[in-house]
């Protein structure tokens, strides 16, 4: 199992989306409204996020979220908790991203820390 790490751009408007999301990690607001707040189009910000973080935003945004799931998870939090607090519709939407990821389910990965 390998975890995933989670790239940081160096372009100021894309680190400061991802410094949102880190510190929202449930947000879902699209790279089409940031780019309005930036003055950009949400496509010239994916190109970019793609050229410096090697990730399509949504790939990032997933890896984030499995990292700060990580971690809360490692910290006792419950997987409900968890699901919820990044933004997941039910505990089973969030253990098949997880596993998607990780290639274990939240329990597992846990026993095997």
């Amino acid at each position: 199992m390998q975890e995933p790490g989670v790239p940081l751009p160096c372009d100021e408007r894309l680190l400061r989306i991802c410094e949102h999301m880190m510190n929202a990690p449930a947000s879902e607001q699209s790279l089409d409204f940031w780019g309005e707040q930036f003055g950009a189009s949400g496509r010239t910000l994916a190109r970019r996020f793609k050229l410096e973080t090697e990730l399509t935003f949504g790939a990032w945004r997933q890896q984030m979220r499995v990292a700060e799931a990580m971690t809360r998870l490692a910290l006792g939090q419950s997987v409900a908790r968890v699901s919820a607090d990044l933004g997941y519709s039910t505990v089973s939407a969030f253990i098949i991203m997880f596993r998607q990821v990780t290639g274990e389910s939240p329990q597992r990965y846990l026993a095997s820390k």
